[in-house]
């Protein structure tokens, strides 16, 4: 079992920055695949970004959304229990609630096969 937490949505105007993280429990915490995605009102939720192991490189790997690439930069600490998601240069269309999700394997782009989710947190960016 995992339970996550988001923290450090806000508001904040176009080109500004906010750092969003989640707290994890759960003693297995690294081997799950943590990932952040966003839901705008009427829309679907939409991967951002997400951070998995890796056996071939025997190395963690974060995959990022085209929409964010070069924008946002997920962080993982195992030892805290924490990911973190910085979120620089932020656009109007960034606004949403942004959760984090938890799996131990499978397609890390779906929000379909996260088992766990935080309760998420709002962004708002505004121009």
């Amino acid at each position: 079992q995992v339970h996550l937490a988001e923290s450090g949505g806000g508001l904040v105007q176009a080109g500004g920055s906010l750092r969003l993280s989640c707290a994890a429990s759960g003693r297995t915490f690294s081997s799950y695949a943590l990932g952040w995605f966003r839901q705008a009102p009427g829309k679907e939720r939409e991967f951002v970004a997400a951070n998995s192991w890796r056996s071939y490189r025997s190395a963690y790997n974060t995959d990022y959304a085209d929409s964010v690439k070069g924008r946002f930069t997920l962080s993982r600490d195992n030892a805290k229990n924490t990911v973190a998601l910085q979120m620089n240069s932020l656009k109007p269309e960034d606004t949403a609630v942004y959760y984090c999700g938890a799996l131990r394997g499978g397609n890390t782009r779906s929000a379909g096969e996260y088992e766990y989710w935080g309760q998420g947190t709002q962004v708002t960016v505004s121009s």
